[in-house]
């Protein structure tokens, strides 16, 4: 669990602001139980049940506390202890050298002024100098011992005295070796235990596939994996395992700096992240925060932060520690992408095809670098099965650029009387009855006609991935429906200009732009029409296909299921979707009017040229110099492979150009040849790999 920075006391009298002494003394033991409690779920129980940015704020709350009122701090506040008790169900194990936690900087600020402390710190005996920047992995603390090169014990971190003996489990892991050829007489190694995404979602898809429940996280499904009663069922798990720290050392080479240390352990065999590197400087830190924030979700690994760490270790041991983290060394916390709030109310909302989708009214919170006010809540059963109820505090997680997500409710903050929420039986736009057909997780508004539905297929038509009609954006749309001038795709080609121009805020210019995106729309690729008219179950990806293989639209009406099955990469679900779509004589009046209004039906042609890529695999990373992306993908396509967005073991070869990063990563993990520019006219040429 993360600890909070080691803030410089404040001594003075508390001000205006602050609570009086009575006060403060209930809140810091009120705090304290609350703290102790979440360190029990994280540390022994792996289950927290609040994330780390709400339990982070808790601390900073105590820390404050304390240092506006120094008579508050007693020996076993969890400001002054480190991690949690060991479990009973394992050994102990005295740790030679104490596991230390890491103070926190949330902000650069704090993080600069850290390294000041440092300075001002060592005064005579100069500056810091150098620094190591490494990633802070979000798993489990252990430490590994080895004598003579064999290892003979693990533990984890406990509260950081004595530990838990998981050495049978550690030894599943197949980063960690048995036996460090040229290891001095005692070496002891501490690191993190974590789970790869990639893993994670296989471990899960398992999970699913036999009827069980899926794994919540990485972090608490690795840290439960090493506390497994029996070793086999922690190697089903796949464990990795990253080195980053000495802890006891015997009989072994002199090291000036910690960079060092970390080549050592390099060089014996262990795991070292390549992302660790020795920096000059605190803005040369910056930099590597900024640079790998923005590379948070590329990696195969969750990480959470940047631990920096002053190189020189007698620069360390001249700054030592407090009672429980070095001086010498903080974690810098990217921003939280989990947050606690309070779910006001949950509604629906009807989707362009009818999907009823329940959804979170939050109170707004600050997570994943956004302030948040509604988030997914995916269909029913999900609601059902999370049991999240209007007056909860949930935990909200939002990603990157993924849509926010309820993760479900802290149950031991539920109100009295809560009531499950139940779904609706009529659709909240048009009033008809919702239908859940079976076999399926959504509920849909049958209603054709429902307004939302209307709009949303013309939203859906005028995306840029479909259509690409530019100034006719969601607002415009409500009008022009409302106003009765769109009822259907088709009407967008019939406009009534006139009528548009008398509508406030529409001027002569404004209109003419509209009119010049529609007339442009007509001319769009066979595969964009496709896309765009709505087809259930068809994306993309499937519209290029049936665009591709039919090459004319009237070609796809006409097609029968089985026809349109053959197609590679459609399947009979999507075949039966697709007849099923053009079937309706409402959908068939729909073509007319687009054939009438001049709308673009023919396909691509087919190049006659060798299909020597047909059932190969090309994913491509890195600038490319004599193609773009585009054209790559689109000469794969002709010659009959496929180019998907990331690597796997269905991977025929990586094209990589210059600064190919977490791709190429993961292709030499996976061992999927590698090959540049000159290799991929080779391959196109040949169908084969070059040697």
């Amino acid at each position: 669990m993360p600890e909070l920075n080691d803030a410089e006391p404040n001594t003075g009298q508390p001000d205006a602001g602050q609570p009086d002494q009575a006060e403060a003394a209930r809140r810091a033991a009120e705090l304290r139980e609350v703290i102790r409690d979440h360190d029990r779920r994280y540390y022994e129980l792996d289950a927290p049940s609040i994330p780390d940015a709400d339990y982070d704020a808790l601390m900073r709350e105590l820390r404050e506390l304390e240092a506006a009122h120094p008579e508050l701090v007693v020996a076993d506040s969890p400001t002054q202890v480190v991690g949690g008790a060991p479990s009973a169900l394992f050994a102990p194990v005295e740790h030679g050298v104490p596991m230390m936690s890491l103070d926190n900087a949330f902000s650069i600020e704090e993080l600069t002024a850290w390294a000041e402390r440092l300075d001002r710190r060592l005064e005579d005996q100069g500056r810091v100098g150098a620094y190591v920047a490494e990633l802070k992995f979000d798993g489990l603390a252990v430490s590994i011992r080895f004598e003579d090169g064999v290892m003979v014990q693990a533990a984890t971190r406990g509260d950081g005295r004595i530990g838990e003996d998981v050495t049978h489990n550690v030894a599943t892991i197949e980063d960690v070796p048995a036996k460090l050829n040229g290891a001095p007489p005692v070496l002891e190694v501490r690191g993190e235990v974590y789970l790869r995404l990639s893993t994670f979602r296989e471990l899960n898809e398992a999970m699913l596939a036999a009827g069980g429940q899926a794994y919540v996280n990485p972090r608490n499904t690795a840290a439960g994996s090493i506390r497994q009663k029996d070793p086999a069922a922690t190697a089903r798990r796949r464990l990795s395992f990253w080195s980053y720290q000495l802890g006891q050392v015997e009989g072994g080479p002199a090291f000036a700096s910690h960079f060092e240390t970390l080549e050592f352990m390099r060089d014996l065999g262990l795991p070292v992240n390549e992302h660790a590197q020795r920096i000059e400087g605190v803005d040369e830190v910056v930099d590597y925060v900024t640079r790998f924030e923005a590379r948070r979700h590329e990696l195969d690994y969750e990480f959470d932060g940047v631990v920096v760490k002053v190189d020189s270790l007698a620069v360390q041991r001249a700054l030592g520690a407090t009672s429980k983290a070095p001086r010498w060394a903080i974690a810098y916390k990217l921003p939280p992408e989990e947050r606690t709030t309070k779910l006001l109310d949950i509604e629906v909302s009807i989707g362009p095809s009818g999907s009823a989708t329940p959804f979170a009214r939050l109170e707004p919170v600050f997570v994943g670098g956004v302030t948040v006010t509604t988030a997914t809540l995916h269909n029913e059963d999900q609601v059902r099965e999370k049991d999240v109820r209007p007056g909860d505090t949930v935990v909200v997680r939002r990603a990157g650029e993924v849509i926010p997500e309820v993760l479900g409710p802290v149950l031991s903050e539920r109100p009295r009387g809560a009531r499950r929420w139940e779904f609706p039986t009529t659709c909240p736009v048009c009033g008809e009855p919702l239908v859940r057909p079976e076999g399926e997780a959504r509920t849909r508004c049958v209603n054709y006609d429902c307004p939302r539905q209307i709009r949303g297929r013309i939203e859906h038509f005028c995306g840029r991935s479909a259509m690409d009609i530019e100034h006719l954006g969601e607002q415009r749309i409500d009008l022009f429906v409302t106003e009765g001038l769109l009822g259907d795709v088709g009407d967008l080609y019939t406009l009534d200009y006139d009528r548009i121009r008398s509508f406030e805020g529409f001027g002569d210019l404004s209109v003419d732009n509209l009119q010049d995106a529609i007339e442009a729309s007509r001319g769009r690729p066979l595969d964009r029409l496709v896309f765009g008219l709505s087809i259930p179950h068809v994306g993309g990806a499937n519209a290029e296909l049936l665009a591709r293989s039919f090459g004319h639209l009237d070609r796809i009406v006409a097609a029968t299921p089985d026809e349109l099955s053959r197609v590679d990469g459609l399947g009979p679900i999507i075949a039966e979707s697709v007849h099923r779509f053009f079937a309706s004589p409402r959908n068939l009046e729909l073509v007319e009017k687009l054939r009438a209004a001049g709308v673009n039906f023919e396909g691509p042609e087919v190049a006659d040229v060798p299909q020597t890529l047909e059932g190969m695999s090309i994913v491509i990373t890195g600038s490319l110099s004599r193609r773009t992306r585009d054209e790559v993908q689109a000469l794969v396509k002709a010659r009959g492979g496929k180019s998907p967005g990331s690597v796997s073991k269905k991977t025929t070869a990586l094209l990589a150009g210059e600064g190919g990063g977490s791709k190429r990563d993961k292709a030499e993990e996976l061992g999927v040849p590698i090959i540049d520019e000159d290799g991929f006219d080779e391959l196109v040429e040949t169908g084969r790999l070059p040697s």
